[in-house]
């Protein structure tokens, strides 16, 4: 069941549902108005996460942005009805599926086409049912690089950011709560044959990232992480970026050093990941 919670004195979110791809959505709560992050996955999704906003006295939203285009972040823009920032990126992406048609034969189609994936597809289908009265609507406020908000007594600094799993998406900084929403950018690219990270992609990433003193880093399809361990994820990260290139991408190679490195056999979790990064070395 999902949940909302209180994370700081002026940010809240909802906790990730799994089955349905819904992520976290979250609100910083200014003197002036408030600013969403991400719309949601559908309007059920988006109307609970208003309702719960106004459970806890916090108003509604005045205004949405987008960490990226994926449509478990914004398909419940309509539902929101309030002004919606993107990366000018993300607009591309999201005009791309304006006019596209999500019966089942559609989706099915697109899956044969290399455009979607099956667990998006099965998802969509759980979060609407059969009838899927899905209309996208465009964000109103673009921009490239960075931008600033003042929403009274607390700003939010928005981050252009290239990734493997969403290139052109945007990280949102509130420095006075210290608080980093990764959106999914930490994630791997699943569009492709096989999942895999890049070496340039992953480390820009990180050299970004490391710019910003947050307390808490927020992961769209996970919780919000502690620095602490937020930091041992940017380590092991780290590492295998260095031994996937000293392996010059060579998946084998790349266990035994690391193996070498850490002085322990592999966690499922850094396998995984090794695989990945060896996906991308062939790219």
């Amino acid at each position: 069941m999902q949940q909302f919670k209180q994370l700081t004195d002026r940010i809240w979110y909802q906790t990730p549902v799994s089955e349905t791809d819904r992520p976290i959505v979250a609100v910083i709560t200014g003197d002036e108005r408030n600013l969403v992050i991400d719309a949601g996955n559908s309007s059920r999704h988006a109307a609970l996460f208003v309702d719960e906003m106004e459970q806890q006295g916090l108003g509604k939203p005045d205004l949405v942005a987008l960490t990226h285009w994926h449509w478990d972040h914004v398909f419940g823009m309509k539902q929101m009805a309030v002004p919606t920032i993107a990366t000018n990126r993300t607009v591309d992406e999201m005009r791309k599926m304006i006019d596209y048609d999500w019966s089942d034969e559609a989706l099915a189609e697109r899956i044969q086409q290399g455009i979607e994936i099956p667990f998006c597809a099965d998802a969509i289908k759980l979060e609407f049912g059969a009838t899927r009265d899905i209309e996208l609507v465009l964000p109103t406020i673009r921009f490239t690089g960075e931008l600033e908000i003042d929403l009274g007594g607390v700003t939010c600094l928005l981050r252009q950011v290239e990734n493997d799993h969403s290139p052109g998406s945007a990280l949102v900084f509130v420095p006075q709560d210290r608080v980093l929403f990764l959106g999914d950018a930490m994630y791997a690219d699943i569009f492709s044959a096989k999942w895999n990270y890049t070496v340039e992609q992953t480390t820009r990433l990180l050299d970004v990232i490391a710019e910003y003193d947050a307390d808490y880093y927020v992961w769209s399809h996970g919780e919000a992480m502690p620095k602490d361990t937020f930091e041992q994820e940017v380590h092991v990260l780290r590492h295998i970026i260095e031994v996937t290139k000293q392996a010059e991408g060579h998946v084998s190679e790349m266990r035994r050093l690391y193996r070498e490195l850490v002085g322990r056999d592999l966690t499922t979790d850094e396998e995984e990941t090794l695989v990945f990064f060896a996906n991308g070395a062939k790219k």
